[in-house]
């Protein structure tokens, strides 16, 4: 696919739209807890591993074995630091785990594993049932995704805490934003270091999957959202036929 800097624009706006980001940008944080939901973006785990060491932060991590999983064991087998874990028939939770004691010592004691689920529902159903069980209602939580998935795990997150009176607050963090630039007649992905990102072909299937997600939830938003929701779906259609 021959992208046009237009297609490019476009993209960017898209993308930016889809990492949803409300963390701030200096000062301490008021939460009690992280989530990292399971993906395969490597400078996204690391940052949430750092947050979680930086400010001594229970970690949940949410993934049991899904479409990211073989990807995951491939970014880890692929990298100097985590090629020595052996994946073999571990869950994303237990792979990030392992990502998270080699990168940055994390003890145990501060993670809660999540195993079984095997998408986003689950990844909210089953985190919220193990703070349940361990009688945890933490009142600010940062959710951390992979940035093209962060506003659908939002709003999965939030519907599956809609009836609860102890419903958290959930700050989104994607820990970084992609962006596409042209580089010496080559289209990157920029935000990040390289090691561990997606491959074009798989940031812009993901892209279009997770907009088209977000699109179905669109009833859900404002008349502007919707508005941009509409003109965006347009143009992803005419990139991905090639015909703009």
């Amino acid at each position: 696919m021959q992208l046009t800097d237009n297609h490019i624009q476009d993209i960017n706006l898209i993308a930016a739209w889809l990492a949803l980001d409300e963390m701030p940008h200096e000062g301490e944080i008021s939460a009690e807890l992280a989530i990292l939901a399971g993906h395969s973006v490597l400078p996204n785990i690391e940052g949430a591993v750092a947050l979680a060491k930086k400010f001594t932060l229970p970690l949940l991590i949410s993934g049991g074995i899904g479409h990211a999983t073989a990807v995951l064991a491939e970014a880890m087998a692929a990298h100097p630091l985590y090629r020595q874990i052996n994946t073999q028939g571990l869950s994303e939770a237990q792979m990030l785990a392992e990502i998270a004691r080699t990168f940055a010592a994390l003890p145990d004691v501060q993670l809660l594993l999540e195993g079984a689920s095997r998408n986003c529902g689950e990844n909210a159903a089953f985190s919220q049932r193990l703070l349940d069980n361990h009688n945890l209602q933490p009142q600010q939580i940062i959710l951390i995704q992979d940035p093209l998935m962060q506003r659908r795990t939002d709003a999965t997150f939030r519907w599956q805490w809609r009836n609860r009176s102890d419903a958290p607050r959930f700050i989104n963090w994607p820990v970084f934003t992609p962006q596409l630039i042209t580089d010496a007649g080559m289209v990157r992905i920029v935000g990040a270091p390289p090691q561990g990102l997606w491959s074009l072909e798989r940031f812009l299937s993901l892209l279009m999957g997770k907009y088209s997600a977000c699109a179905m939830m669109s009833r859900a938003t404002g008349q502007k959202a919707k508005d941009f929701l509409v003109k965006s779906r347009c143009r992803m259609r005419s990139i991905m036929r090639g015909t703009d």
